[in-house]
């Protein structure tokens, strides 16, 4: 009886094991899919070659009605290598209405950039723009509420406080006027 029940619970976990597997690879694959999209588009050139690391969230959703929310998880690299966990949340005040999907990859020009943000807990201002970048189909889709705007060239992309941020839609379509910050917290590996 004793082995039976040994076999069953050794079955048992390599099955759990074999169901988690593809969404690992999933996961591993959003982010090699992601970072190749952003690598595709022109603004962010100069910064995948010269940034000290960057954070990359390969889906982050967003919706809202009034009052907004949006969130993602992400990781975070440093000259090239995985260093830990990030999440990103949003909530949002204001003229908003309907939801949308997008990437979105936060780059740090040194050091103290890259520390400011894994300190464990950092926030973007109302202030804070990203650059909504346009490829193939996802022109249409429309951009964050903060975007500077797709018609912004390569040469006026440009670090702020160390950090250039650059989104790019997958889905989705919001119309807002609304002032939000975006807060995120950092896991070492």
């Amino acid at each position: 009886m004793t082995a039976l029940i040994k076999r069953i619970s050794t079955s048992l976990c390599l099955l759990a094991s074999l169901m988690l597997l593809p969404q690992a690879y999933a996961e591993q694959d959003s982010y090699a899919q992601a970072k190749s999209t952003f690598q595709q588009a022109n603004q962010t050139h100069k910064f995948f070659d010269n940034a000290y690391g960057y954070a990359l969230f390969p889906t982050v959703g967003k919706g809202g009605i009034g009052l907004g929310a949006a969130y993602g998880k992400g990781r975070v690299y440093r000259g090239g290598s995985y260093t830990g966990d990030t999440s990103l949340t949003q909530v949002s005040f204001g003229f908003q209405l309907g939801g949308q999907a997008y990437s979105e990859i936060i780059f740090f020009k040194d050091q103290k950039a890259y520390n400011e943000f894994t300190s464990g807990s950092f926030e973007f201002g109302a202030q804070a723009s990203a650059v909504a970048i346009n490829i193939g189909a996802n022109a249409q889709a429309g951009t964050t509420g903060n975007s500077a705007g797709a018609g912004k060239s390569a040469a006026k992309a440009a670090y702020i406080n160390g950090m250039a941020v650059f989104t790019v839609a997958k889905g989705g379509l919001m119309f807002e006027a609304a002032l939000a910050g975006q807060s995120f917290t950092f896991e070492e590996k």
